[in-house]
């Protein structure tokens, strides 16, 4: 099978790795792609929002399926205009869609169909929400634009004026455009923050390794909300016991309420989960795979994501064997200095072959492009370092080890990766699953794991 991607991120550039792998599949085609993309697969110039553009794309290349990866363009239509011209595809058509779309839509439906999540009211008045967030006097306040804003539509208030000063700049200076002309203020939940993303084909819903997603931009959480500063794969707080509530109140729910709806979800759908003393809730649903948190996840996956893609399109799901590899994987992101506010690009890179790779470590490109043999910088988060190994301190070790070989100018990233994961874990977790192969595998993969 011939494949396009739609995006340009490091969740693309991992898609098209973990389908570079498919026995099943032929050519590999991108647009827009990055520089890192651009070595496994042909890219095109257009944008990833471009629905005539994509398709006439894929009436040019004669594809067999499009794989629409970025939320932008699902929530747009760009599936159903896919399937209309006859493609297979990859991703919820544009009625399933809004459940990332539209934070007033998803929290709705978890109300009206029971769905553990926090308890909020939508605005779209600035002095209604400033006499509510005044009224409930309860700090952090939870401000949420209700469309689409890149990952960073979400403000934490600390105080009053916080929250009055992000109610004004959502609703009446139209910070997001019109994605904040209405708003979600919400009841701020406590407890590990846990991400799964799933695949479903509206029937079956099968959930992928946990991940844990670093969001703010600086060390020990602070500074401004990102796109995501790093992941680690599974989440220690994501035991069996959390995965079976979550399951049964949680991921079924939503796939029948979707179906009861009318707006059958196809594709991969992402649950960001907040496990609060009074058990599992909903913080987000996202409507695609998440980025970094796909850097740490498809690494995981034993089995054909080809396979899977085409399953879910025919509603046979149920039938794909898939399994995930034992032991950690680490994703540490490298951003643009100033990122995520202003930054420069076109930056040049130092530190990697033409590959993007360096000694056990595999780089996706998340904003970078490739000229004339040399990678620059594109982009606000540039590269996400992904490491696998048996533990999750040898899984940080790498990744910082393969960080520390890797230079441009102004680059920044977190230090603290993975420290709450590490903390999470009992002290003899390390090596009791693996004590009896644990030389072996130090011989034979040269990774050292810490007692």
């Amino acid at each position: 099978m011939d494949i396009l991607v739609v995006g340009g991120g490091g969740r693309e550039h991992a898609i098209v790795m973990k389908l570079a792998e498919s026995p099943k599949v032929g050519k590999l085609y991108c647009t827009p792609g990055n520089g890192g993309i651009s070595r496994y697969a042909e890219c095109f110039d257009v944008a990833a929002t471009d629905i005539e553009g994509v398709v006439a794309l894929a009436k040019k290349l004669k594809v067999d399926m499009v794989a629409v990866a970025p939320d932008d363009p699902l929530v747009l239509g760009m599936v159903d205009a896919l399937q209309a011209e006859g493609f297979k595809t990859f991703g919820p058509k544009k009625n399933a869609a809004i459940i990332e779309g539209s934070k007033v839509f998803s929290k709705d439906l978890m109300k009206k169909y029971n769905i553990p999540t926090a308890k909020y009211e939508v605005f779209t008045n600035s002095e209604d929400a400033i006499k509510y967030v005044k009224e409930q006097n309860t700090y952090p306040a939870v401000i949420k634009a209700d469309g689409l804003a890149l990952g960073k539509g979400v403000i934490l208030a600390e105080n009053e004026k916080e929250a009055v000063e992000a109610i004004h700049s959502m609703i009446d200076d139209k910070q997001f455009g019109e994605s904040s002309s209405t708003i979600v203020v919400e009841e701020y939940l406590t407890g590990p923050e846990v991400s799964v993303l799933s695949f479903t084909d509206g029937k079956t819903v099968v959930p992928m390794i946990s991940s844990m997603d670093h969001k703010r931009a600086l060390d020990g959480d602070k500074g401004l909300n990102t796109g995501g500063m790093g992941t680690v794969a599974p989440n220690p707080y994501y035991t069996e016991d959390v995965a079976k509530e979550c399951m049964e109140k949680i991921f079924l729910p939503t796939i029948n309420a979707m179906n009861a709806e009318g707006r059958t979800f196809e594709g991969c759908l992402y649950f960001g989960l907040m496990l609060t003393p009074n058990g599992p809730k909903v913080i987000e649903y996202n409507c695609r795979f998440g980025d970094p948190e796909t850097q740490v996840v498809l690494p995981m996956l034993e089995g054909d994501l080809c396979e899977i893609f085409e399953a879910i399109y025919e509603h046979r799901l149920a039938d794909v064997k898939i399994g995930w590899k034992s032991g950690y994987c680490t994703c540490v992101v490298m951003a643009s200095g100033g990122y995520p506010v202003k930054y420069k690009k076109g930056i040049e890179m130092f530190g990697m072959d033409d590959k993007g790779q360096v000694d056990g470590a595999f780089i996706y490109h998340a904003g970078t492009k490739y000229e004339n043999g040399k990678f620059y910088t594109n982009g606000g988060r540039v590269l996400g370092v992904t490491c696998n190994a048996y533990t999750l301190q040898g899984a940080l070790d790498k990744s910082y080890e393969a960080v520390s070989k890797i230079k441009f100018e102004g680059e920044h990233f977190r230090k603290d990766i993975g420290q709450k994961a590490l903390k999470a874990l009992p002290k003899d977790s390390l090596d009791l699953e693996y004590k009896q192969d644990m030389e072996d595998y130090i011989e034979e993969n040269g990774v050292y794991l810490r007692q």
